[in-house]
């Protein structure tokens, strides 16, 4: 069965969920996990306060339902089985999280699979800044896993990325790859500007037509037709993510940089 938890409360007060995860609720009974302490501001509350509860989680399924654009931390911390989330949901989803699957048939905020470890998000919406992204401070965001949005992200796609997987199918803002170590961003829509700063290593692959401008501090290497590519995105297919099949044959202008860190990432335009 799976558990169900369905969103109740009627507050403007952020709810978080930290610790509220399918490996931590396994072996708890129905009434231990309504009373699973969570936070609602800085007041400490149950979980059965904001929300109904019902089945079980014997093969470690959650699904949550209502209006959850306050609640914050959905799988936080997530070691294994999944979440299936109907609608749109707030900041941090899958922040830190190691294993399994969360997606989401709605939109998130902002902080999606911030320094996540692995595992796999598939937003079929939108999300906000800060995807896969490390925290004010950290050295290192995401650090392995994938993270798949089917529409448009904010600001600072991939700061301080390590390792995994981003692909977000519509627009993005400023700054993607900012600070970036390794591991591979793709895009599909229009986007900003200063992509790439800092980068060491790593991958960002603009698909769309409208290339954005690149900084001075990268340099243009050649047009080639990578065999990486092409695994890549039938893998993305296999996902389930819309990528058209005109373009899994493609052919790429490659540009180094950031030159002033070494120069051994690269981007990619898609020209043909």
């Amino acid at each position: 069965m799976t558990l169900e938890l369905e969103y109740i409360g009627d507050t403007t007060i952020p709810v978080e969920l930290q610790g509220v995860t399918p490996c931590r609720l396994r072996d708890l009974s129905l009434s231990e996990i309504e009373g699973m302490e969570i936070y609602h501001g800085k007041e400490i509350v149950s979980l059965a306060d904001f929300f109904k509860i019902s089945g079980d989680l014997s093969d470690e399924q959650m699904r949550l339902s209502g209006d959850l654009s306050g609640v914050h931390w959905i799988g936080s911390k997530m070691e294994s089985g999944s979440i299936a989330i109907r609608g749109n949901c707030g900041r941090h989803l899958g922040s830190e999280m190691t294993s399994g699957t969360i997606t989401v048939q709605g939109s998130a905020s902002d902080w999606v699979g911030a320094e996540m470890r692995g595992g796999l998000i598939y937003i079929k919406g939108d999300a906000g800044h800060q995807v896969g992204a490390g925290y004010r401070g950290s050295s290192t965001g995401m650090n392995r896993g994938t993270i798949l949005v089917h529409g448009d992200v904010g600001n600072e796609l991939g700061l301080t990325m390590r390792r995994g997987l981003i692909a977000v199918g519509g627009k993005a803002g400023d700054l993607i790859g900012f600070n970036m170590r390794a591991g591979t961003i793709m895009l599909f829509g229009a986007s900003g500007i200063r992509h790439g700063a800092a980068m060491r290593r790593g991958s960002i692959v603009f698909m769309g037509a409208d290339h954005p401008p690149l900084l001075p501090s990268f340099k243009y290497s050649c047009r080639y037709q990578p065999e990486f590519m092409q695994l890549l995105l039938r893998n993305l297919q296999n996902l389930g993510f819309p990528v058209p099949t005109s373009v899994v044959d493609s052919t790429y202008d490659l540009h180094h940089g950031d030159m002033i860190d070494g120069g051994r990432g690269e981007v990619l335009l898609r020209v043909s």
